[in-house]
Parts: C-alpha cells; structure tokens; sequence
C-alpha cells in the first residue's frame, strides 16, 4: 500500500468549483482508496492505494471528481515519500523569512518545469527567490514586494493553468500528516 496526496486544482475559488471535503472524501473512499483524510478546503487528498502508476491514479481522480462534482479539473498525484524528498530538498531560505510569502509549486504532467520557466520567466533576483527539484518549484517573495515579483504574475500566463500551488503552511501541513501515517 502507497500513500498519496492528491493535489486539487482551482477548487473552491472564488465560489467557483465548488467540492465539499466531506463528499470528496466519501467520493475517494467509494472509489476504493482507503485511509482518506482531506485537509482545508483548497482540495488537498490523503490517500492509500495499491496502484502504482501515478498516471493512472491523476486519471482516476479526475475522472471520479468529473462524475460526482460535474466539472474538470486537474489533479496532481505525488507520493508521501516522494514529497518527504521533496522537502527534504528545500533551500536554505524557503520559508525562514516570517515577512515573506513562501509557497510550493506543484507542477501537473505532461508540463515540465522548462516550460513553465519560459512561460513566467527569469526570477527577479532583488524580488524574489526561485528553486527547483524536478517536479517543483520553491519560491519565495517578501510581501512588500510581492507585487513586482515575475513569479507572483504566474496567474497571468498560459501555464498556470497547469501548476498548482500550495503555501508553505500546508505544504508542511500535508508532510506531518504523512509522518503520523
């Protein structure tokens, strides 16, 4: 059995998509996953699975969310051990500086990192801090400045729409819980 986290994309913004954790959860555990816990309400899944194929489980995901929510969206997969690694990799200034926001990029296949790098563009390094370890992106900005930074505009390309992001609150969050498991 695998531990994974399911990573939901723009569920929940601004009345938009709207995905009740409590019928999500009921929706995965349905579907076979078992040892479901969800956590806030930005579309974060724990889960356990037999499968191996995190394709075939981002495939699953969006397929089940379509059937009982009635909308598409775009899931990311990784697993507890593989975000554990992740975080492990972390730089020095990810999340020290309290005056800043911190966040994770998760980047949704078939996307790669490149082509989000070309999609935002080169880190204003007077602004912000940028970091990558294969399929995600660590960033920082102080709030001041957060405006001016290139990465904060990233809502505005043609690529966001295959990133999601998670702060560094429940990026953290996420890791505890799987440590608990």
């Amino acid at each position: 059995m695998i531990t994974y986290i399911a990573l939901l994309r723009g569920v929940n913004v601004g009345g938009k998509n709207r995905v009740v954790m409590a019928t999500l959860k009921e929706c995965f555990e349905q579907h076979g996953f078992i040892n479901v816990v969800t956590y806030l309400n930005n579309g974060n899944v724990i889960f356990d699975s037999e499968e191996t194929e995190i394709l075939q489980l981002k495939k699953d995901c969006e397929a089940l969310i379509e059937l009982k929510f009635g909308f598409e969206i775009a899931v990311t997969i990784i697993s507890g051990t593989d975000l554990l690694e992740v975080l492990e990799q972390t730089p020095k200034w990810w999340n020290t500086d309290k005056e800043s926001k911190h966040n994770v990029i998760f980047i949704i296949p078939p996307t790669t990192r490149e082509e989000v790098s070309a999609s935002v563009g080169e880190a204003k390094e007077e602004y912000e801090k940028v970091a990558y370890h294969e399929r995600v992106i660590f960033w920082s900005a102080p709030i001041k400045t957060f405006s001016k930074s290139r990465w904060s505009k990233i809502v505005g390309t043609k690529i966001y729409s295959r990133v999601t992001i998670r702060d560094a609150n429940t990026v953290n969050k996420l890791a505890e819980l799987i440590k608990k498991r």
